[in-house]
């Protein structure tokens, strides 16, 4: 009796790069664009709160960068936690992130965030399967709150291929500029490729929703991927003055999770 032949991945189209030129003459665009959203965010008292996740390499680093060089570094806080302190391990899960969100007049980014919990923890065993679905069960309920309280909440989810990460990682481990970014998490990282995406896509399943959906990024390309995050966020965003023709983005780079993209492949496994 033959074998049947196992399903083959579909292959996601292709990204057309941006030239030098291109790159550039749109990002100053949109970092004037940026600035102008910021002064309506301050007019208004308006709080919102962008959360990069995305696996080691993805490019998060380099997207908040080219989001708030030209920003209010009064009104525009980035925040990147590292290892939780012995009085962390021991409040509540969300407690940490808490005093860090936005007030009136404010743009933060959190550069990783509590979604570590849906992610390297529970890959890394820093975390029991039991905080982890306490985690998954409460974190819509928390976020439905933030935004009943008037904080407008932006998830970005940069994805990569298994290749592009490789790349990515040993570049780190060759360069002396980026050594700082090495750690033995990243050395884990593609060791567990196929551990970090089970709980990926398990993420999605069950904190995609309403008030706070998940907005994919394809990231194999930085340029590409930056100027067309960068484009979503104006887009979501409401101004007087918006200029529309930079509030559209490639819908074949950014795009709403769904059980579809994936069967796609338009999100790496």
């Amino acid at each position: 009796m033959a074998k049947r032949k196992k399903p083959s991945t579909p292959t996601p189209p292709p990204i057309t790069p941006l030239s030098d030129a291109k790159y550039k003459s749109t990002l100053r665009e949109i970092q004037m664009e940026l600035v102008k959203l910021q002064r309506h965010v301050i007019k208004k008292g308006e709080k919102i709160l962008v959360i990069f996740e995305g696996r080691d390499g993805a490019g998060k680093d380099g997207i908040i960068k080219r989001m708030t060089e030209h920003m209010s570094p009064r009104d525009t806080r980035i925040i990147a936690l590292g290892k939780p302190s012995d009085r962390d391990r021991k409040s509540w899960y969300f407690q940490r992130y808490v005093p860090h969100l936005p007030v009136e007049e404010e743009i933060v980014i959190f550069n990783r965030s509590w979604y570590n919990r849906a992610g390297v923890e529970p890959v890394m065993g820093f975390c029991t399967e039991e905080q982890t679905e306490e985690f998954l069960n409460n974190v819509p309920r928390f976020e439905a709150m933030l935004r009943q309280s008037g904080i407008q909440v932006i998830k970005y989810y940069l994805d990569i291929t298994r290749k592009e990460q490789s790349h990515r990682l040993n570049q780190r481990l060759t360069d002396p500029l980026k050594h700082w970014k090495t750690s033995p998490i990243d050395r884990a990282a593609l060791k567990k490729w196929d551990e970090y995406t089970r709980v990926r896509d398990e993420m999605f399943a069950r904190t995609h929703h309403a008030l706070a959906p998940w907005h994919v990024v394809r990231a194999d390309n930085k340029r590409v991927a930056r100027i067309n995050l960068l484009k979503h966020f104006l887009g979501l965003m409401a101004y007087p003055g918006k200029d529309r023709h930079l509030a559209h983005p490639d819908p074949l780079i950014v795009f709403p999770y769904s059980e579809a993209h994936l069967e796609m492949g338009m999100i790496a496994t």
